[in-house]
């Protein structure tokens, strides 16, 4: 076997650059692992003013907003950005939340940029949809004290419903935006951000991708917090922005827009490397990255790291000055675009793909036309396995039931509960929504058949954007089943607090917001919760919700199978410490627990009888009550 090791020189080991891939034996890998042990206590000797550690992107955007002296961050989790707020809360200086949803979170960072301190929100690139209104409103507005946005997109669709190109954003608000390359830049950048937040007077968006929030390299960190002072608050029009007002704030946008250009021809964050000048790479982000992999020193680069406005001069003398221009980007031709619309010759999408994650491989393919040595493997002896739902996942239960359900039009959200049978699904806070708009269609027609529709959403996202969706259907007379999937937690993320589980981000106690008194308030007569893991009183539950011709709520309440127990959860639904066995003589074969989906069961085609992996296993109890020769029984696990 041959592997493949980044090599940095001294110059990209110092600035946390992956520059080029050698193709190395397995003992060059044993060799290099001894030299890296002398290598890793050098290089995380912390002597001096600095040192040194090995951090994903997002985790260097939290050591950045600490360093710049940010007071105040708040974010909904959404992968690939979660890791910024659990990580800046580690800093006792900075106040940091998660809000309800993103646009709860850009606002209050608004607010505490307006109050003075420096401001940060977070968020996936779908949540910056959420988050428009308050973007696009700030940006007219200006700021107090800096005020960054960041933005995670999601190349190629890792834990996302699209790949939307976020840097659509910068345009259309008017704002200036950066673009990381790697974690050293994604920490330097925050406090960059922050100072040209406060030069400009506007929000500046930070723009990451999965790649850079996830992957790790060197970062130089500084011991010392940067404590910038709160920046005093003084009555201004700017903050009252109606229509007389916002038509002067126009202005300053559209002036603030030319000195960003002017700030973007000499910024020290676009910078050119000469190497070989038969071709020219202008490239941003990550794909800067695997465009050096790919060419090495056989091109010349122009890297962009203040990616708008573009340094169209800067570019244009690049172009002068090399045969061919290459443009290389991930997703959407923005930059190429707007270089082809300066009648600037380049070549770009029409080699490169504009659809999912970029990486070395592809780049060597389409614009070398070289395919690179892998291993080879028989596609076809590989089973195929879509995403399933967790061993023990409460939603499993209620799942089950509700696919036996006949004329059922099942409309669901974005959560773990995406992995199981569904008809539809759109967004955040759309179950309700989707089901309410499908069901009025479906009243109206006179075929016969009555179709219901069934809205579902988790504990997390009703709190987000499905209590306005709620409200939809009780103001319009729906008569929908809506369902709310309550595990205790914002599973799908990694398990972070949500305003339903009584703790905050730093994990200290607070109000306990239920959700059966939200849509009580909200005009919700007929409300039901239930333990999702009982088939019996799911199946009873649905055929509940089915007989009102208004909106009812069922809500099915049992904690994640992977949750970290709290003492109130113990409190009210045990220590679940079990697992659950099958009786090998009492086991027919007959696979009904396989039906369940759960992945810990197995069957055995040879002895034709049915095991349960005792590590996957939570003791949820499902199988057993669907077995109908109770030959799976529960018992307590031991050794935990």
């Amino acid at each position: 076997f041959r592997f493949e090791i980044a090599r940095n020189s001294e110059n990209n080991l110092q600035k946390g650059y992956n520059t080029h891939l050698d193709r190395v034996s397995i003992c060059d890998i044993l060799i290099y692992i001894n030299v890296a042990r002398y290598n890793i206590y050098r290089i995380f000797y912390k002597g001096g003013t600095t040192l040194k550690q090995l951090l994903t992107g997002n985790e260097a955007v939290a050591r950045g907003a600490w360093e710049a002296g940010v007071r105040y961050a708040s974010a909904y989790p959404g992968t690939p950005s979660t890791e910024i707020l659990e990580n800046i809360a580690q800093y006792r200086e900075i106040y940091s939340e998660w809000a309800p949803n993103e646009k709860v979170a850009t606002e209050s960072a608004i607010g505490a940029s307006f109050a003075g301190g420096r401001a940060l929100a977070a968020m996936k690139h779908v949540g910056l949809n959420v988050a428009a209104d308050p973007l696009f409103t700030g940006a007219y507005i200006g700021v107090n004290g800096g005020l960054v946005i960041v933005s995670a997109d999601d190349p190629g669709l890792h834990s996302s419903q699209d790949e939307q190109d976020n840097r659509y954003y910068a345009r259309a608000a008017k704002v200036g935006m950066l673009e990381p390359s790697d974690s050293q830049e994604a920490k330097d950048f925050v406090g960059i951000a922050l100072e040209l937040s406060e030069q400009f007077d506007m929000p500046i968006l930070l723009r990451m991708t999965t790649r850079v929030c996830h992957s790790k390299s060197i970062v130089d960190l500084s011991k010392e917090r940067t404590e910038k002072p709160s920046v005093p608050y003084a009555k201004q029009d700017k903050f009252n922005p109606i229509p007389a007002i916002s038509k002067r704030l126009h202005t300053k946008v559209e002036q603030n827009l030319k000195r960003l250009e002017e700030y973007s021809e000499s910024s020290p964050l676009n910078y050119v490397e000469w190497g070989e000048k038969k071709i020219g790479i202008i490239s941003s982000g990550v794909a800067y990255e695997y465009a050096k992999e790919v060419y090495g020193e056989n091109a010349s680069y122009l890297k962009l790291g203040f990616t708008f406005p573009l340094p169209m001069r800067k570019i244009r003398e690049f172009a002068a000055r090399v045969d061919q221009l290459i443009v290389v980007e991930e997703l959407e031709p923005i930059m190429e675009n707007e270089i082809k619309a300066a009648g600037i010759p380049c070549i770009g999408k029409e080699k490169i793909p504009c659809e999912g994650e970029l990486n070395p491989d592809i780049l060597r393919q389409s614009l070398l036309g070289e395919e690179h040595e892998t291993i080879r493997y028989d596609a076809s002896l590989v089973a195929a396995r879509p995403p399933v739902l967790c061993a023990g996942c409460p939603h499993r239960g209620f799942f089950y039931e509700l696919q036996k359900m006949k004329n059922v039009i099942t409309v669901s959200d974005i959560g773990c509960y995406g992995l199981a049978p569904k008809d539809i699904a759109i967004c955040m806070g759309g179950g309700f929504s989707v089901a309410h708009g499908a069901q009025k269609i479906f009243n109206s027609e006179s075929d016969g058949t009555r179709k219901r529709c069934v809205g579902i959403m988790g504990d997390s996202t009703f709190f987000h954007s499905g209590m306005t969706s709620m409200l939809e259907a009780v103001y319009n007379r729906s008569d929908i089943l809506m369902v709310v999937l309550d595990n205790r937690i914002t599973a799908m993320t990694g398990h972070q607090q949500n305003p339903g589980t009584g703790l905050t981000l730093a994990e200290e106690p607070t109000h306990m917001t239920d959700i059966a008194e939200v849509a009580q308030a909200l005009g919700v007569k007929h409300i039901r919760t239930v333990n999702p893991l009982k088939p019996d009183d799911v199946r009873d539950a649905l055929k509940w919700g089915m007989g009102f011709d208004e909106p009812a709520l069922l809500i099915t309440r049992w904690p994640c199978a992977l949750k970290k127990m709290t003492q109130t959860d113990i409190e009210e639904f045990g220590s679940l410490r079990f697992v659950n066995r099958v009786d090998q003589e009492k086991c027919i074969g007959c696979r009904a627990c396989i039906q369940t989906g759960c992945p810990a069961i197995e069957y055995h085609a040879d002895s034709k009888k049915v095991t349960i992996d005792q590590i996957q296993c939570t003791g949820c109890d499902l199988c057993a009550q669907v077995c109908p020769k109770h030959a799976i029984f529960r018992e307590e696990k031991q050794n935990v």
